[in-house]
């Protein structure tokens, strides 16, 4: 009888261990998951920011071309310069 108490105890103590380490990989995996899903919330928030200065450059660009398309003002003309003065020797 001692041999089979023996051999029950491994085998129920081999089950406990199995079921514990199972319920140890559920909880890292939820971990995990959770983990994943905070690292995809902060891809998407950086990639929507990432438009924006996108969305930003165009429209500086856009402002920057037109400008320089733009005709300058029509400056107005010098006035022909008096003749210098000779200096006397």
């Amino acid at each position: 009888m001692g041999v089979d108490a023996v051999i029950l105890g491994v085998v129920l103590g081999t089950l406990a261990a199995i079921v514990y380490s199972l319920r140890v990989l559920v909880l890292l995996e939820r971990r995990i998951a959770r983990i994943d899903t905070h690292i995809e919330s902060l891809v998407y928030e950086v990639l929507r920011k990432e438009d924006q200065i996108q969305e930003e450059e165009r429209n500086i660009a856009r402002l920057l071309s037109s400008k320089s398309t733009k005709k300058p003002a029509s400056k107005a003309k010098k006035k022909p310069a008096s003749k210098a003065k000779k200096k006397k020797k």
